[in-house]
């Protein structure tokens, strides 16, 4: 009998610190998900503009050629967000740019930057989002021109245009290098603003970050050709702040992505994003 309870009690202690210890794993994953929800800008457009709005409630409008999107409620709420979603779906969602009921996103949404993401940073991301606060807040229907509301279309612009899966590796980069590619490329999705696009919305892969438009106007170059009188500390500052280093500050846009994302990047990552984009090729600025 004696022995019976000893076994017994070992195992309620096991069971005990195998809860304790998911519950802090959890929690650290979504810990490590809330940052990666800052870095890639999930705040920016899955929330309204509109004062005092619920974060992640969804409403931003996003004019672009194509007609007007609005960012989707991405809260765990059952029906207005993803509260029925599974952690396959959320992936599929992020590798795949596809809904769960298998219909393709607009690549308004930037999967094509998402795709690059880890398994794990996915996986820490899914775990933040679970712990948003559900909202009710109902989605708005996009308001596209004709035809591109006809959403089988994107099967065609994701054929010439989208590369689904994880970053690879470059081997010219150095370890911090790869880490501001990273970042760059997949989490900030920079690309989507300052690569300039063809008639169709596809990225034109040969200006790559030399400066792209969107609908409050031109995107600067991000290439050495525009960087190389910036010092560091004038890029970090300007990450920082916003501000630039004659004193100018800079546009409605990318100071929402000042306040809200780069200036929350750790030093680590601020110092790897400056060095990723000091290992670009020059480019010239296109106008």
């Amino acid at each position: 009998m004696q022995r019976a309870i000893e076994v017994f009690l070992r195992a309620a202690l096991l069971a005990i610190c195998t809860i304790g210890g998911s519950a802090s794993i959890a929690q650290s994953n979504a810990k490590q998900g809330e940052y990666l929800a800052t870095a890639s800008g999930c705040f920016n457009c899955h929330t309204s503009e509109k004062p005092n709005s619920s974060p992640f409630t969804g409403g931003r409008a996003l004019k672009t050629p194509f007609g007007t999107f609005y960012g989707p409620n991405i809260t765990p709420h059952r029906t207005a967000g993803l509260g029925s979603w599974t952690q396959a779906d959320f992936m599929r969602a992020i590798r795949e740019g596809r809904r769960p009921d298998g219909a393709h996103y607009y690549p308004a949404f930037p999967y094509p930057s998402f795709t690059k993401m880890s398994d794990t940073d996915i996986q820490n991301l899914w775990a933040f989002m679970r712990m948003i606060p559900p909202d009710p807040q109902p989605n708005r229907a996009h308001e596209l021109r004709f035809p591109f509301a006809w959403r089988p279309l994107i099967i065609i612009w994701k054929w010439l245009f989208f590369i689904p899966g994880p970053m690879i590796d470059n081997p010219t980069l150095t370890t911090q290098q790869a880490r501001g590619a990273y970042l760059v490329n997949a989490l900030g999705h920079c690309s989507e603003c300052h690569t300039p696009r063809n008639f169709l919305g596809g990225p034109k892969n040969s200006r790559f970050l030399a400066g792209g438009e969107i609908s409050e106007g031109l995107v600067p170059n991000l290439t050495p050709t525009r960087l190389k009188s910036w010092s560091d500390d004038a890029l970090k500052n300007f990450f920082k702040t916003g501000l630039t280093p004659d004193g100018d500050a800079t546009g409605d846009a990318m100071d929402e992505v000042v306040t809200k994302i780069t200036s929350k990047l750790s030093p680590e990552d601020l110092a790897a994003l400056i060095a990723y984009l000091r290992s670009l090729p020059a480019l010239p600025n296109e106008k």
